[in-house]
């Protein structure tokens, strides 16, 4: 009996480290016009992917505190990136609309284009924005957090639970994010 729950909870937990498991990708970078590679950042504490649109009130609402998050931990081994998935979906999601919201909003990181919206559908986003954390391991990628930046899109000052900034400093201090995943809220992602 000793031996068929021990056979069990091993399979349980390599389920789940496979369900977890994050492969890699490429996107053009809009800003730049560079490629963004997740195994090209195998030596970041984390990769911060923000699923966003130019268009998406929810969004524009983040912009400022995604920048502040990235100020915060970018100089601590964090990288971030925005993903656009609505890019050629509207008239006014391009290329040159995502530079010039980079420009003016002092993003300093990539701002990736997912035309064919098949990153976005790797990780499963329905919402923007939405986050996903991926941490990298000796088997790989894993994803660490997904979801919610914080409880309250319409005011940064009244947001009470920060997802994103806590799961970020719980990686920063070599622990597991927790809560590992909270419901975003937002536009919901419009599939080409």
């Amino acid at each position: 009996m000793k031996n068929t729950f021990l056979i069990f909870l091993a399979f349980i937990l390599v389920s789940s480290s496979f369900a977890q498991r994050v492969e890699n990708f490429k996107l053009k970078d809009a800003v730049s016009g560079n490629e963004f590679s997740l195994e090209s950042h195998g030596e970041a504490r984390a990769v911060v992917l923000i699923f966003t649109s130019l268009n998406c009130p929810f969004s524009k609402l983040y912009e400022e505190r995604i920048v502040n998050l990235n100020t915060q931990f970018g100089s601590e081994g964090f990288v971030f990136a925005l993903i656009n998935p609505h890019i050629g979906i509207e008239e006014e999601e391009t290329s040159a609309g995502m530079k010039a919201r980079a420009l003016e909003k002092k993003i300093a990181f990539p701002f990736l284009e997912d035309g064919d919206q098949k990153v976005t559908q790797q990780f499963g986003i329905t919402k923007l924005p939405e986050v996903v954390v991926i941490t990298p391991g000796p088997t790989g990628f894993a994803v660490a957090y997904r979801g919610a930046i914080d409880n309250n899109p319409q005011m940064a000052q009244n947001a009470n639970l920060r997802y994103l900034e806590s799961a970020l400093t719980a990686i920063q201090n070599r622990r597991s994010p927790s809560p590992a995943s909270s419901r975003a809220v937002g536009c919901n992602v419009k599939l080409n």
